[in-house]
């Protein structure tokens, strides 16, 4: 019984592996990016994440969320074939937040790893009051 047991768990293992493998996959040129130092009063500031789909199967972003409401994710919602491009826009509003900032954006798609955390930072000069 218990070499039928070890046996069912190396297949489903092995199994969940291959299925990896085969599946889609999203590969990021980089998962973080500094603003440096912005202007409260610049307005917001953007960035493209850039992605390849690296696998086998289309890749499909489900879902991007934000950690705040000053920060705003935008990313395709039509399948990305495997080898081709696509961007995830993350856009950061300053206003009212002066220092120091570190933003995430949960971002989930069907691929082998699910989820991806892409990070925005920088510092907020504060706005100069007449």
């Amino acid at each position: 019984m218990k070499r039928l047991f070890l046996a069912f768990i190396l297949l489903a293992v092995s199994t969940a592996v291959v299925w990896a493998e085969d599946g889609a996959q999203a590969t990021f040129k980089t998962r973080v990016h500094d603003f440096g130092v912005i202007k409260e009063e610049g307005g917001p500031v953007s960035v493209e994440f850039e992605f390849t789909n690296t696998g086998k199967k289309p890749l499909l972003i489900v879902d991007a969320t934000a950690s705040c409401g000053c920060t705003r994710p935008e990313y395709p919602t039509n399948p990305i074939k495997p080898g081709k491009k696509g961007k995830i826009k993350v856009t950061y509003s300053p206003l009212g937040r002066p220092g120091a900032f570190r933003k995430t954006v949960k971002v989930r798609t069907n691929a082998s790893d699910h989820r991806v955390n892409l990070i925005i930072e920088g510092t907020v000069q504060p706005a100069k009051h007449k």
